[in-house]
């Protein structure tokens, strides 16, 4: 079965630049676990799939590859970190594929790719191998999982994947579930109204509460929930992530062999980093928070991680993981608030599987997320079952969608 591997995640013998052009000739001297793991069981490998650099954003851009674009339409953005890997698998392009999430890192692409993603529970999946690594505080916020065309796909990707490789101290021997013995009749099916400081479009609220009634016809019990605190989530989640960085993006860029970007060469456009590297790397420069003030906001990050995991439960909670259908190229950078209604989940360390549920009246996809309690990643994918059972699940693109025949028409007529 043929698979594709996010850049950052090692394959021996294939690129692994993380976008940085002063890394473009670096290769994986190994393969990470997870993917060796996926090897052993009979999988081929085409390649590796595009990021965003320093996998720092949810757009695929970088100067080394260039930029990715959903399959739907070719202005719009494939979302990121883990974005070719579903612009691959959303075209039809690969089977499956393997990605990792920090912040929405699979969710996000899968959702504008109109695909199946899984972000597991932390310590199901080793996250050897990566580059940039995680450690400390936010390690626990980051992990590898499937992105696939399949619902059914998820569950044998995720125990092939899954168990202790001796180097990650996270991972434990955790007994997975089964999807098929989950029982949709009483299920608690929770939403949140109050979660974004950008209310979600009204395309996507209706595609959120077709699932819900699907899921309320299968028998679930669904409830509105408030949840307010997830609206201030950015900053303590923003600095938890930094507090397990490891190392900063300066530190990082210097060790890749860049040159140490100057003020001028931050605000100048072009040049060997992004927008996004360029404002991460201009904060890091900035007077840096207080010990003090630091500590209050992990503590307020802890608070609402177990608000999240007491909201969710033994259910699940549904909500899309960005407020707006795949966005156009760059209108996304500088709006960290926009990482929330997927980073929550992240901080919180539950699983959550994307959910593709049809297209929009401009044929780009929707979708939503089902998150469960931690070590019940089964449940979500059982709920995502249901829901492609019901919805269809991922729509093949076409070649010309009908947008771009408008945009055609007009030129022609002009």
């Amino acid at each position: 079965m043929p698979f594709t591997v996010k850049e950052s995640i090692a394959l021996a013998g294939m690129p692994q630049s993380a976008g940085v052009v002063a890394r473009k000739d670096v290769r994986a001297q190994s393969t990470a676990p997870a993917v060796e793991r996926l090897l052993g069981a009979g999988a081929i490998p085409l390649g590796v799939t595009n990021i965003s650099e320093l996998t720092l954003w949810i757009e695929s851009s970088n100067r080394v590859y260039g930029r990715t674009s959903t399959p739907y339409d070719p202005g719009r953005s494939a979302g990121g970190s883990s974005g070719g890997e579903g612009a691959a698998v959303g075209c039809g392009g690969s089977v499956f594929g393997v990605a990792a999430d920090i912040a929405g890192s699979i969710r996000v692409p899968a959702f504008f790719c109109g695909v199946f993603g899984h972000k597991p529970s932390p310590g199901i999946v080793p996250n050897t191998g990566m580059y940039p690594a995680t450690t400390g505080e936010a390690s626990r916020m980051l992990a590898v999982g499937p992105i696939t065309r399949r619902a059914e796909d998820l569950m044998p990707l995720l125990r092939i994947m899954a168990g202790p490789d001796g180097v990650d101290p996270q991972v434990q021997d955790v007994a997975l579930g089964d999807p098929a013995k989950i029982s949709l009749r009483g299920l608690r099916v929770s939403t949140v109204e109050d979660a974004s400081l950008l209310p979600m479009s009204g395309e996507l609220r209706d595609a959120r509460e077709r699932a819900v009634g699907a899921l309320a016809a299968a028998g679930a019990i669904c409830e509105r929930i408030s949840l307010r605190s997830w609206r201030r989530a950015a900053l303590p989640f923003l600095v938890t992530l930094q507090a397990g960085a490891g190392a900063t993006t300066i530190a990082l860029l210097e060790e890749a062999g860049a040159l140490p970007p100057t003020w001028r060469a931050l605000i100048r456009p072009g040049g060997p980093h992004t927008l996004p590297t360029r404002i991460t790397v201009a904060a890091e420069r900035l007077p840096q928070l207080g010990e003090k003030r630091r500590s209050k906001l992990l503590d307020a990050g802890r608070r609402l991680a177990s608000e999240v995991v007491e909201a969710i439960g033994d259910g699940v909670l549904l909500h899309p993981a960005h407020p707006r259908i795949a966005p156009r190229h760059g209108s996304t950078v500088g709006r960290s608030w926009l990482l929330t209604p997927a980073a929550v989940f992240n901080l919180a360390g539950v699983p959550v599987t994307e959910v593709p549920l049809g297209l929009s009246a401009r044929g780009l996809p929707l979708g939503v997320q089902v998150a469960a309690g931690p070590n019940r990643d089964h449940v979500a994918i059982a709920v995502a079952l249901e829901l492609e059972r019901v919805f269809g699940g991922w729509v093949p693109p076409r070649s010309e969608q009908p947008h771009t025949r408008r945009r055609r028409l007009r030129r022609s007529t002009a």
